[in-house]
């Protein structure tokens, strides 16, 4: 039951974390069509943004391993 809930906790984790990247890369990207000459700043955000967003697929990974040795 442990690895189901494990690969469950991982796999939505990912999902999401996915999900989340694209839409960040997209708004982005559509900024930096808009107005050019924020280009850096922009991709300062977003880089901020994805990492924020790839913090939670990494507690559950963390959660996922301590669910394997309990």
């Amino acid at each position: 039951m442990e690895l189901i809930a494990t690969a469950i906790i991982i796999g939505l984790g990912a999902l999401g974390a996915g999900i989340g990247n694209g839409l960040i890369v997209n708004g982005t990207v559509l900024g930096q069509a808009r107005q050019p000459e924020l280009k850096n700043e922009l991709r300062q955000t977003m880089f901020i943004g994805i990492g924020l967003v790839e913090a939670l697929p990494i507690i559950g990974v963390a959660v996922g391993f301590l669910l394997l040795n309990s």
